[in-house]
């Protein structure tokens, strides 16, 4: 039945353990050999007690606090991890600890599986890594991710405090009926791949109250050949990402639907909320509300690559190769947003793929500087190919803080853009532009200062198959 954990503080207590169900018994680590000092490696331990508690039908494997260096641990069905606050587990960056792929923590097929309680799993990459300026370090041949689970079924996720991973954090793919709750992430702002969550290909996902910061997306969803990403809900999260802090794509080749993300507070991010579709997916019934953005504080401390490239929304349709599907964006929402950035949104879609079905409501977006539009280019988010239909700067560099291009059926209802009159003498752009969009309904849409003095236009638009309303 596996060694229970006994407080020794009255005989009442190791009886009721012993009362209690097999999934509700407690293993503590250190009965069967933990350390707990750092020096000693506790792996087999840890591994000894995760599988007696699966063995006995399911329970708990309690950590309590200590240092505990490990290698990859397999984590079975009906197993809870409970890393009590004080715990640490210090991810090994040694190959030769890990047996199956580069997690650190790891499960295939499993089910009602957790990890919980307010300790901190240490990764191993603290160290910057190719996102600041000028590092120009190859990446290393071996990188160790913290969590990697596949196929996987009522997953939980509380409460735990995660440093400095070393690749993508949490890693869950064709995972079902998944909770994501109060978990922290504090990577390497400056470590590229260091991810916090990505959801690939899953399906019934709740990611709330948690706080990351990542050398690349905060949060991403992605999809393989054959397997949807589907209903998804992202609340009440602190995010900060020198890549995109929300994430759709850019790996897209079967679809995306049904993802809502609100209540969020995005800052410091290279791009707030992105969807980057290249494979041939479609990305439909998305609605981002109630958020807060702020783009990239400092960035000539970041990669060249990114100084040009920053959008607190960046929505586009493109083809990764010639040979690549057209994929579709439709049904997307964006309503009571506060944008604060230096550069303005950009939602694209292809000439011949065009995004259907977007609304913007109650979006205020300020303006902190005179950002020079002369080299920016659209974001691209992913390895691509050349292509006849990339569409790189051309309305990258439209002269308005919200450019909208190939769209069919719009609806802006009350876009507010505030810029400082410093600002708006270097930079005159017009609040919004209109590029090949039909069926459009555009209403409050005000600049200020309003501009009574030149000739750029709060609206602007070209190309309309249908006159604006």
């Amino acid at each position: 039945m596996g060694n229970l954990r006994r407080t020794g503080i009255v005989a009442s207590v190791s009886l009721l353990l012993l009362a209690l169900p097999c999934w509700a018994r407690v293993w503590d680590v250190t009965e069967l050999g933990a350390r707990g000092d750092k020096a000693a490696n506790d792996t087999t331990a840890i591994q000894k007690a995760i599988d007696s508690a699966s063995q006995a039908g399911g329970g708990t494997v309690y950590v309590p606090a200590g240092d505990y260096r490990c290698g990859q641990l397999q984590l079975r069905s009906r197993v809870t991890l409970h890393l009590e606050a004080g715990a640490t587990l210090w991810v090994s960056p040694d190959k030769t600890d890990y047996q199956r792929g580069n997690a650190f923590l790891a499960a295939q097929d499993q089910n009602d599986i957790a990890i919980s309680g307010r300790g901190t799993i240490h990764g191993a990459g603290p160290e910057d890594l190719q996102r600041k300026r000028g590092d120009k370090r190859p990446r290393p041949d071996w990188r160790v991710g913290i969590l990697k689970f596949t196929g996987c079924t009522n997953v939980a996720i509380r409460d735990v405090t995660v440093r400095y991973s070393d690749s993508w954090t949490l890693d869950l793919e064709r995972c079902e009926d998944v909770v994501i709750d109060g978990v922290r992430i504090l990577n390497n702002y400056y470590r590229v791949n260091a991810d916090g969550i990505d959801p690939v290909s899953c399906r019934r996902v709740r990611i709330s109250n948690c706080s990351i910061v990542a050398g690349d997306d905060c949060i991403v969803c992605k999809t393989r050949a054959g397997k949807p990403c589907e209903d998804i809900v992202v609340t009440n999260c602190v995010l900060e990402s020198i890549a995109t802090a929300v994430k759709i794509g850019t790996e897209s080749p079967s679809d995306f639907r049904n993802i809502l993300v609100s209540n969020c507070v995005i800052r410091n991010s290279t791009v707030g909320l992105g969807i980057f579709i290249k494979d041939g997916g479609t990305a439909e019934r998305i609605g981002f509300s109630n958020c807060t953005i702020e783009t990239i504080r400092q960035p000539e401390l970041a990669a060249e690559s990114l100084k040009d490239s920053i959008y607190p929304i960046f929505v586009d349709i493109e083809k990764r190769r010639a040979d690549s599907r057209i994929g579709a964006v439709r049904d997307l929402s964006f309503s009571d947003l506060s944008i604060l950035s230096d550069n303005g949104i950009l939602i694209q879609g292809m000439s011949s793929g065009k995004i259907e079905n977007v609304s913007l409501r109650n979006v205020t977006m300020r303006i902190d500087k005179a950002a020079d539009y002369a080299k920016r280019k659209k974001h691209v988010g992913g390895k691509v190919e050349p292509t006849e239909d990339r569409r790189e700067t051309i309305y990258a560099r439209q002269s308005s803080y919200v450019t909208l291009a190939n769209i069919d059926g719009l609806t802006v209802d009350g876009l507010r853009v505030l810029v400082p009159e410093e600002v708006f003498a270097k930079c005159n752009r017009s609040a919004l532009s209109l590029h090949s969009v039909s069926k459009a309904t555009v209403s409050e849409v005000r600049r200020e200062p309003a501009g009574a003095d030149t000739n750029v236009p709060v609206v602007m638009m070209e190309d309309g198959a249908n006159p604006v309303r």
